[in-house]
Formats: C-alpha cells, structure tokens, sequence
C-alpha cells in the first residue's frame, strides 16, 4: 500500500477509504487517450463479469449501477469537468496531462478510479489508484467477493490504455 505521500493529488481520501490498490503501467500515449483506452476496453469477458456482478448484487440486494456504456470513449470526448459522466463514472476532479479523479456510488460502497500520469516523454507511467470506502457490511463482502476479479479487470484495463491509438 503506498504512503499518502505516494499519491498527492488523492491524498485528502487516502485517511478515510478501507481499500488502496495500485496498477502502474507505462505508454507512449497521452492521459485522455489512456482513459479513453482502458474505460472504452470492453470485450466479451468483462461484459460477463459486470453480469455475473449484477447476479451478486441482487443476491446480496445491492443497488448497483449497470453494465458499462458499451460505446467507446475518445480521447477527445474525455472531460475533466466536475460531475460529468466517463462510463459509469462521475468526474470528481482532474488537471490535464496529470490526473483525473472519477467516483461511483452505490448504497453499500463508494469507489474511486484515479489515473495519474507523471506525463514524460516519450513514455509516461501511469499509475491507476482504485480507492473503495464501504459504506455499510455489505460493501465489505460485496468487494471482497469482486477482488479477484477486480485485480485482472483493472490491470487488463490500464495496459490497453499504456497502448498506443494505433495497435488498438
């Protein structure tokens, strides 16, 4: 788990969430095309994982959003505007060419995705920061049952995101 020095652009929740989890993933790409690649990465597995979650969240009855907006994003359609939508996503803050911070809220846990670029040339790294804070024991379970999943999902995800728009 890295210190909150690790991450300064989140540090203000790193004191109040229950999880912290770190991908760290280098390209050559820009950090609108990197959120546009990893939100917009949908194939056939992860579309029935989120189903397979739909199931667990009725089981446990937990109000969850749906499956992701299957359509892709563009790097230019990427906003940095507070409250604004980026997949199932709201936009919390961000600063071009630097981070940006998206939340979703469900009546059991509240979830940050953060993507932070140290924006180098040729090549940045980027470290995708999943936070999650439960909001109630379910939270708990629920996440603790996805983790697994949650690991390859994300990991899978910031690598499309590191690859250039052309090997896409």
């Amino acid at each position: 788990m890295p210190t909150r020095t690790d991450l300064p652009e989140i540090e203000d929740l790193l004191a109040d969430v229950d999880v912290v989890d770190v991908k760290t993933v280098r390209g050559s790409v820009s950090l609108r095309e990197f959120t546009a690649g990893a939100l917009g990465y949908s194939p056939l597995w992860i579309k029935g994982l989120f189903a397979v979650r739909m199931v667990v969240a009725q089981v446990l009855r937990l109000d969850t959003t749906g499956i992701p907006d299957s359509r892709r994003l563009r790097p230019e359609t990427v906003s940095f505007t507070p409250g604004d939508k980026a997949s199932f996503f709201t936009v919390v803050r961000g600063e071009e060419d630097h981070y940006l911070l998206l939340e979703i809220q469900d009546n059991h846990l509240t979830g940050w995705l953060a993507i932070i670029t140290d924006n180098a040339q040729p090549v940045s790294e980027f470290k995708v920061v999943t936070l999650v804070k439960y909001l109630r024991t379910a939270g708990r379970l629920y996440y603790n049952l996805i983790r697994p999943f949650h690991h390859v999902v994300v990991f899978s995800m910031a690598r499309v995101g590191a690859r250039s728009l052309a090997s896409r």
